[in-house]
């Protein structure tokens, strides 16, 4: 049985309307499950963000979290998945620190090795375009295949295109690879990547989730899902990215929020499938990456202090702080088609507003906050300022 700790922090991690940011202050405050029910609404109060009502919701949230983890466990147990917690030695040791890491991660396959030590000491991203060219599926390969040999984790989101090439490049290499899908275990998104699931999980990689075994593939779960893709890693190489891709939401939250090192391989000036990663080199946003051996001198450093475990203080994760507002607030644009969340969001975006603000006034946990912030994004709606976001 796991133990105490394990358990309430992965009842935490089930428990509606806690996300990261609230999820390490209730760490913070309570040891135990017990801790906590015993504290009731008025000892929640004392934590930073929690008003009465937000107290009773809460506490009742909580309750019902206790069922839904048996039945999490049970489901995963079945179908060959466990449920990590922060804090277990088998929770990856680069994504801990991030303010926005998962409480908890769904697994299929293996993270630690058998003595409890880190599997994947020299983890790489590498991200594109779902509708990838040749070119852009045939220097997926080349590096991939090269880092892999070279004893790098390749770590991408099983996605068509660019995603899938990386992993199973990896894969012929005898390299270890994970995924890191937007949608429950119990779930294959896209559907004709199972056999590429079950082979990474053969030759001893992982297949991973923050979310509960049954959530299906959405839009909002994959901006989400980047951050993961990036806080896994020492540094993120975007392959081949347009202008609009998600690969670029996984790079700027690289640099801006995990302090990781970001390569790009150049495209054709002329070809949109390269856009984005032209537009990332030109805007002096990421490193050229010409050949495998730039990503290996890229990583050298991170590397050296990823071993020594000083990683996460020579690179630390970026905190965001307010921004000053200006004189004058600038009124949203009218947008159609946006959910009542995004609504919110903008509405309250109508003066610059940090993240943890910004989470406060809609009252949304920072991961989800991040998932609709960057769909805003990608859809034009709202853009950064600094370490703020306004309406455009």
């Amino acid at each position: 049985m796991p133990d105490p700790r394990t358990q309430f922090v992965a009842r935490l991690h089930l428990t509606r309307g806690v996300g990261p940011v609230l999820g390490r202050r209730l760490l913070e405050a309570f040891r135990t499950s017990d801790e906590m029910e015993r504290a009731g609404t008025r000892g929640l109060q004392r934590i930073q963000g929690v008003g009465p009502s937000k107290a009773r919701a809460l506490a009742q949230a909580f309750v019902e979290a206790q069922g839904i983890l048996h039945d999490e466990h049970e489901r995963a147990r079945d179908e060959g998945a466990r449920l990590i917690p922060m804090g277990h030695a088998d929770y990856p040791a680069l994504l801990a620190p991030m303010p926005a890491a998962p409480l908890a991660l769904y697994v299929r396959g293996a993270m630690g090795d058998d003595n409890g030590r880190e599997r994947d000491p020299y983890p790489v991203a590498m991200v594109g375009s779902r509708r990838a060219t040749p070119y852009g599926i045939e220097q997926a390969e080349r590096f991939s295949a090269h880092l892999s040999s070279c004893g790098l984790t390749i770590v991408s989101g099983g996605a068509r295109g660019i995603d899938a090439a990386a992993h199973r490049a990896a894969l012929r290499a005898g390299g270890r690879t994970i995924a890191v899908l937007g949608c429950g275990l119990s779930r294959c998104y896209p559907p004709e990547h199972r056999s590429l699931y079950e082979q990474i999980e053969d030759a001893g990689g992982a297949v991973v989730s923050e979310l509960p075994m049954r959530t299906e593939p959405a839009a909002e779960h994959f901006p989400a899902r980047n951050r993961i893709i990036s806080g896994l890693s020492l540094g993120v190489l975007v392959i081949e990215a347009p202008a609009s891709s998600g690969a670029l939401i996984t790079a700027r939250m690289a640099v801006e929020n995990h302090g990781r090192e970001v390569l790009a391989l150049p495209g054709r000036v002329d070809s949109p499938a390269s856009a984005g990663c032209n537009e990332l080199l030109r805007k002096n946003e990421a490193a050229i990456a010409l050949e495998p051996k730039d990503v290996l001198d890229a990583l050298e450093s991170p590397a050296h202090h990823a071993h020594h475990g000083t990683f996460t203080d020579r690179f630390p994760p970026v905190v965001q702080q307010h921004a000053p507002a200006p004189s004058r607030a600038r009124s949203p644009k009218p947008i159609i088609e946006l959910t009542d969340d995004q609504r919110a969001i903008t509405e309250a975006l109508r003066e610059p507003l940090g993240l943890e603000s910004l989470s406060r006034a809609v009252a949304m946990p920072v991961a989800q906050l991040q998932a609709e912030l960057t769909v805003l994004e990608l859809k034009r709606v709202i853009e950064r300022q600094g370490a703020a976001f306004v309406c455009v």
